[in-house]
């Protein structure tokens, strides 16, 4: 029957692990990481359940002209932005698993 007792108290730990990952997606939604390109030219700002909030580029950006150049800018904050929500995701995941003594790579 030891057995029995370990498989119980590995669906505890579960559900608590379930628990703990629904109330860190709650927060990251309330989290805001911010990027930008062109020497802040272009600045995006995203939160934790990678919503891009806003998009904020240097009124001289549009009166260069030069479109290509703007779309890049765009493109680059964009993807560095979300790369900053991944990596905070991973921490916080990091933060429960951890602690729940499980060491789970790769999950987000």
């Amino acid at each position: 029957m030891r057995g029995m007792g370990n498989m119980g108290d590995m669906m505890k730990k579960a559900q608590k692990m379930q628990e703990e990952f629904l109330r860190m997606q709650e927060e990251l939604k309330s989290k805001v990481v911010e990027a930008s390109s062109g020497g802040g030219a272009v600045i995006v700002t995203a939160n934790g359940a990678k919503q891009v909030l806003s998009v904020k580029i240097d009124p001289e950006m549009l009166s260069s002209g030069d479109v290509d150049m703007l779309q890049d800018l765009v493109t680059a904050a964009v993807n560095e932005v979300l790369v900053r929500v991944q990596e905070m995701a991973e921490e916080e995941t990091k933060k429960i698993t951890g602690s729940m003594g499980l060491n789970l790579p790769g999950m987000f």
